[in-house]
């Protein structure tokens, strides 16, 4: 969610950037390097900037130049002037220039600057708007005829179907593969989507919310997997896990952009507590727990469909995905063999390797949780197939 305006601008930039270079005649002069990253410290003459790469240094001269770009509309055509006293740490920027020899430091020929501030307002926005006009839940069934979607949406009482009726011109995205960012989603039709997917929608609910009227749908493919630790390789960034359903071992590959977090003890055990195989904030519910009363789809007051993590909205799972924010990173070496963890990931046919999207040690309690109430059982195939589900763990980015 926070990187998605940013990473919109940085698609959009390099694109219009290397149509300038391959405009260029051959015998110009060595091409740019284009580099992006958020300001770490700002000095008179240079910049530290934090990168996917490492720490680097942009070096400012009389003739760098500086452009603004408005979160609102990220392109080189809304860029204006602005000052190096505008820069401040946390902001996000693109440099153009040539690196030096050591690749640890570029002369700026133009600094393109997207300030903090005004991203974080741009976001809040985005997110806002999804939290209020969106829902977000499993696909139950799919009509390719009609291209309606029967979404399962899940509440603390229970759960509902809303039907997804698109709107004309409506804009169907899919999530990449081992990644739940926006950001990255892929143009995508009706007929990519199947049952058990995941999907999130942007639109209009019918008054009585059995019914949505989409502008934009998105979805992905994804599992759960829990198990305990037999082989932890950190040199390799893998884990090996037995699989707690099937009895079998799993690798799990640690990406760049995998996300490991420890559920702090207390707080999973309140919450497992709290859910009871009944519901709660990650979705659990008994397996053939009854719906709620007509009415009240989602068993939320009002009759507002009850989002997972999100009562009454419907909505992205903002409260349970900001609390994971903050919970405690951790490593691979971190992991004891023996612990109890759960991974998400994208679903890819071989289920004896997956990659890592999120993974949460400290869920011990979910799982027991979901083995007392006879959702998690040897046989079944991951919570994204309708078992369990762990909180934050299904979450996936939004605008």
């Amino acid at each position: 969610m926070k990187r998605t305006i940013y990473s919109s601008f940085l698609a959009f930039f390099l694109l219009t950037f290397g149509l300038t270079i391959a405009g260029q005649t051959a015998d110009a002069a060595i091409k740019p390097s284009v580099v992006n990253g958020e300001v770490v410290a700002v000095g008179a003459a240079s910049i530290e900037l934090k990168t996917d790469a490492g720490q680097i240094t942009v070096q400012l001269t009389e003739k760098t130049e500086y452009k603004r770009v408005p979160p609102t509309n990220p392109s080189l055509k809304a860029a204006v002037p602005a000052l190096l006293s505008d820069i401040g740490a946390g902001d996000k920027l693109l440099v153009t220039g040539v690196f030096a020899n050591d690749r640890k430091s570029i002369p700026a020929r133009a600094v393109y600057l997207m300030t903090k501030s005004e991203i974080a307002q741009r976001q809040a926005k985005e997110s806002e708007r999804w939290a209020t006009r969106g829902i977000s839940g499993r696909v139950a069934a799919i009509n390719q005829d009609t291209k309606q979607i029967t979404v399962e949406v899940r509440g603390l009482m229970g759960s509902s179907n809303i039907v997804v009726t698109p709107k004309d011109g409506a804009i169907f995205k899919r999530y990449a593969p081992n990644s739940i960012r926006y950001s990255e989603t892929v143009p995508s039709s009706v007929s990519n989507i199947q049952a058990g997917d995941m999907v999130r929608a942007l639109g209009d609910r019918s008054p009585d919310g059995l019914s949505f009227a989409a502008e934009e749908v998105v979805t992905g493919a994804f599992q759960t997997v829990a198990g305990n630790v037999k082989a932890v390789n950190a040199a390799a960034n893998e884990i090996t896990i037995t699989d707690l359903q099937t009895n079998k071992d799993v690798t799990i590959q640690l990406g760049a952009s995998s996300i490991l977090k420890r559920f702090p003890e207390e707080m999973a055990q309140r919450l497992a507590q709290f859910s009871g195989g009944q519901g709660g904030p990650g979705g659990m519910r008994p397996a053939g727990g009854q719906p709620p009363a007509a009415g009240q789809p989602g068993g939320q007051p009002g009759g507002q469909p009850g989002g997972a993590g999100q009562p009454g909205r419907g909505g992205p799972r903002g409260g349970i995905d900001e609390m994971l924010d903050r919970f405690p990173n951790i490593t691979a070496s971190d992991l004891k063999v023996g612990e109890m963890i759960a991974v998400s990931s994208s679903k890819n046919g071989d289920g004896s390797r997956i990659t890592a999207i999120k993974l949460l040690a400290g869920v011990e309690p979910f799982i027991r949780a979901a083995q007392a109430s006879g959702q998690l059982q040897r046989g079944g195939r991951g919570g994204q197939s309708g078992g369990f589900t762990i909180p934050g763990l299904d979450g996936f980015d939004s605008p």
